[in-house]
């Protein structure tokens, strides 16, 4: 997820690591916090595969600059990344969200629907919080408040996702 932020982000723009870390921050931080120590790590990875260029500026104080940008080859890895996300990107909502912000580099509108549709799938598979006997336990079912309002809460934004999916779908696939 962290690399797929960092690659989207210097695919619309090269970056210093501060605003980049500020972008990822605002898109999944309130969830995932990213640390120091985790994203100038996956940078220098970045960097080693030859993914990313580095160059330093002078600073509006004393500190330089260190400037990031996708190179080609970062570039081509972002675009296949979007077309063939990892199950988990496709399972877990914040990895997923983060997939959606970039989808639209994925200039081909049937391969944006072939990444929804994986999504589609996933939400349509029966799911819950709670099992009992082996099923899910549905929010009628649940037997105190506040698991019935995760379950109703969960239900509630399951539907709306769906119905957004087979709209962008459909108008993807025109």
């Amino acid at each position: 997820m962290l690399e797929l932020s960092i690659l989207g982000f210097l695919y619309e723009e090269p970056l210093h690591g501060y605003e980049l870390k500020e972008r990822i921050k605002a898109l999944s931080g309130h969830v995932r916090p990213v640390s120091d120590g985790a994203l100038y790590p996956a940078i220098n990875r970045l960097v080693d595969k030859g993914l990313l260029d580095q160059r330093t500026e002078p600073g509006s104080g004393a500190a330089p600059r260190r400037i990031l940008a996708l190179t080609d080859e970062g570039r081509e890895d972002l675009l296949e990344r979007l077309r063939r996300p990892k199950q988990a990107e496709i399972t877990d909502q914040v990895r997923f969200n983060t997939l959606l912000a970039f989808l639209r580099h994925l200039g081909d509108p049937r391969e944006q629907a072939a990444v929804l549709r994986r999504r589609q799938e996933f939400l349509h598979t029966p799911a819950s919080f709670f099992y009992e006997d082996g099923r899910p336990v549905r929010a009628e079912e649940a037997d105190d408040l506040f698991r019935r309002g995760m379950l109703r809460v969960a239900r509630a934004t399951g539907e709306a996702e769906r119905a957004w999916l087979a709209e962008a779908i459909a108008v993807l696939e025109g």
